[in-house]
């Protein structure tokens, strides 16, 4: 690439500001160029030839800089206001897939770093201007343009492959959690482990009646915070206060969706633990080190089924008023972006007490295992209640009241430790497929790079 000219995109290129508004444009027959990957319509067009599409907006937003995409697009088409198209001056000079594909493989290093602005970073079309691109011979950028088409081809082909065993591996995991929480799993453990009336590890309805006799909550759940202030240290063991309960009503035949073996019972989540919402802790009150805490978004982005470590940490002051949760309990998201996610759950089995935000609730454990919760609540049947149950319509909101109201198969205390048993080993399985097909995905990312690196730094 040494002996190849260098030129500016401004000296080749007429770069031209999209002039549809991407909220208002009415749909047609004409392509119209997003930010995003895929393209919206529109019933009238700015341009009628090759371009390349370059967002004058950060993808990130929240004040980083950041281009997922740099677009090529052909013919007729519309192009939203917050992109501009650079449309070389003479084809037989530039050819516009190959400056498409250069500028999408160096867009970090040549693009991203003129972006300006403190909440709303863009990038100028005077910028793109004056950055330079290596001009090889014309018929040196169409043969290139050529291999870029069919490597892109090839990535396409390898993606589908990728996302359709992601999708079986979902799949896979859904089944598992489902058969769990069916009984299917452990049909074989209770030919060995009959129904024992009167006896919680081998009765659902004595674990009930045990679970009643236990329910509790501690002093640290205050709404005024006075009893946490005698909280010294972050010990797991709560101070229990009987509290009693409005009861829940009884489950109907119409609530119940399969059948669970002999010995099992339904109930409602209410029934069989105590569940309180977090309060309020924003991301700025965050510091590097403090008393654990755990923000909604973590559950998301952080946390699986279940964890021993909070990741993130506040002053003491803040801490002391706050509502937490300790060994045992199960903590989950009160909002979300989709119907899909919500109540995304895991199993804490720390020792110390932990802090809660707002929009997490938390799910205070009476004498069960509190991975099978966990594993109830990410299952296809809980998937398919949330769906239902859950408000909103951009931003995805859960009620703590509607949660207690859910209906939870419970097996008794021996099963349930045999199921989580059995779901890990599974999981653990699952996870290393999982970690198969990301590690192929990387390699072949990077093989493409690789090519085209090569391609580009060709003398």
């Amino acid at each position: 690439m040494s002996e190849w000219k260098k030129v500016k995109i401004g000296d080749v290129c007429k770069i031209v500001k999209g002039t549809t508004g991407i909220a208002s444009a009415e749909p047609g027959k004409y392509p119209l160029v997003v930010t995003a990957v895929e393209r919206k319509t529109c019933s009238t067009y700015q341009f009628d030839c090759e371009a390349v599409c370059i967002p004058l907006v950060s993808s990130s937003g929240h004040g980083k800089k950041s281009l997922n995409n740099v677009h090529f697009q052909s013919g007729k088409f519309a192009l939203g206001t917050i992109l501009c198209a650079a449309i070389p001056n003479n084809p037989d000079e530039l050819d516009a897939r190959y400056l498409h594909q250069y500028l999408q493989f160096y867009k970090d290093t040549v693009l991203v770093p003129l972006m300006k602005g403190a909440a709303n970073v863009s990038l100028s079309m005077k910028d793109i201007a004056y950055v330079e691109v290596p001009l090889p011979p014309i018929e040196k950028q169409r043969e290139l343009s050529t291999m870029f088409v069919s490597l892109q081809e090839k990535s396409l082909e390898s993606k589908k492959e990728t996302d359709k065993q992601i999708e079986y591996v979902k799949h896979l995991r859904r089944n598992i959690l489902q058969e769990a929480i069916e009984g299917k799993l452990t049909a074989d453990w209770r030919k060995q482990h009959p129904v024992q009336k009167g006896n919680p590890d081998y009765d659902a309805k004595a674990l009930f009646e045990q679970i009643q006799n236990e329910k509790y909550h501690t002093d640290l759940f205050a709404p005024n915070g006075a009893h946490a202030k005698k909280a010294k240290s972050v010990s797991s063991e709560p101070i229990r206060v009987t509290r009693k309960e409005k009861s829940l009503p009884p489950i109907t035949e119409d609530e119940i969706p399969f059948e669970i073996p002999a010995g099992w019972k339904w109930v409602r989540l209410g029934d069989v633990g105590e569940i309180y919402r977090g309060s309020g802790i924003k991301k700025s009150d965050m510091v590097e080190s403090g008393l654990p805490c755990v923000r909604y978004g973590e559950l998301y982005t952080t946390y699986g089924l279940t964890f021993s470590d909070a990741k993130s940490f506040i002053k003491k002051n803040l801490f002391d008023k706050s509502k937490k949760f300790g060994s045992k309990s199960v903590i989950f998201t009160l909002t979300g972006e989709n119907r899909q996610d919500i109540a995304k759950a895991a199993a804490y089995l720390g020792d110390n007490f932990v802090a809660a935000s707002g929009d997490l609730a938390f799910w205070v454990n009476h004498s069960q295992e509190p991975c099978y919760l966990s594993f109830y609540m990410a299952s296809l049947y809980f998937t398919n209640i949330k769906k239902k149950i859950a408000t909103g319509d951009f931003i995805i909101h859960m009620s703590v009241e509607k949660i207690k109201k859910v209906p939870l198969p419970l097996p008794p205390l021996a099963e349930q430790k045999e199921i989580v048993a059995r779901v890990e080993k599974h999981l653990e399985a699952i996870t290393q497929l999982e970690t198969q097909i990301a590690t192929r995905e990387t390699t072949t990312k990077q093989f493409m790079q690789s090519i085209l690196k090569d391609a580009f730094e060709e003398e």
